[in-house]
């Protein structure tokens, strides 16, 4: 079990969290850019890119699991106070800077995010010290789709997009936009055909902020390439989320018993394994 996992009886009431403790802090300049980086474990290289607020004990759970199945995360920090609870504060202040950002361009369309070229450079040095094919990106949440942008870089083999929510789908062009631009996409889709990279996405079935037009978009481009799981959270549904059921891999996994958040997560580990480290795993 993972460190301050609430407990009642025989089952697990909240999600797994870690803390900052054995993780190396240090600052890393790639595109002009300079931001803190967190590291720990050996491996084939991650880049676990946090959601809002920041690098949260949950996101940190994640990062866990991650070393414990065998590889080495980085998980870059350019938002938020690195080992932060999540409060309504926090989250709010979090989101109202990012979308007033010309770093992230919330809202944009057909849109090169700068921050993606920090992460793309973040990604290189990984693959360039640690052993596999590449390395694997993970973005989640407002950062969901900045892994798939990563992927235009060689040293990229395998992106996870956690619940994409940008840009902000406001409006029907924004919810196919998939959140990189034409030129961004093209490259991607002849790494895919390829077979250079590949792309596994994750949503709830009813969480409006990341509309399944986005998905069917990526889908049309990159095809077998590109892996949907959608978890069921319309009322009534087997593992009793909420309606707004949102955050995959961190705030919706349970793990005793196993929910489907915690059988999704295990799929992203055995993806990255495949397609990094040539390991396959059950799941």
């Amino acid at each position: 079990m993972e460190d301050d996992e609430q407990v009642t009886g025989t089952e697990t009431q909240s999600a797994p969290v870690g803390q900052l403790a054995g993780w190396v802090r240090a600052p890393f300049t790639g595109a002009g850019t300079t931001y803190d980086c967190f590291e720990k474990g050996s491996g084939p290289g991650v880049v676990l890119i946090p959601e809002i607020p920041g690098i949260t004990p949950e996101v940190l759970g994640l990062g866990e699991h991650l070393v414990a199945a065998g590889f080495t995360v980085v998980v870059p920090s350019p938002f938020g106070e690195p080992g932060r609870s999540i409060s309504g504060g926090y989250m709010m202040g979090t989101i109202l800077r990012l979308c007033v950002s010309s770093e992230f361009r919330a809202f944009a369309t057909n849109a090169h995010r700068p921050i993606t070229d920090y992460l793309r450079a973040v990604a290189s040095d990984l693959a360039a010290r640690t052993p596999g094919k590449g390395v694997g990106v993970i973005g989640q949440c407002f950062t969901g789709g900045f892994a798939l942008a990563a992927a235009i870089d060689d040293s990229v083999a395998a992106s996870v997009l956690s619940q994409p929510a940008t840009p902000i789908p406001l409006g029907r062009a924004r919810q196919l936009d998939p959140g990189v631009s034409r030129q961004e996409f093209d490259r991607i889709a002849a790494r895919a055909s390829a077979g250079e990279v590949c792309a596994l996405g994750l949503r709830f079935s009813e969480d409006s902020s990341v509309p399944r037009a986005r998905f069917d978009t990526i889908k049309k481009r990159l095809g077998d390439a590109f892996e949907i799981i959608q978890l069921d959270s319309s009322p009534g549904n087997p593992d009793g989320y909420a309606k707004s059921a949102h955050s995959v891999l961190t705030g919706e996994v349970r793990q005793n018993p196993a929910n489907s958040a915690s059988a999704a997560r295990d799929r992203v580990v055995a993806f990255l394994k495949e397609r990094i480290s040539n390991e396959r795993m059950d799941y």
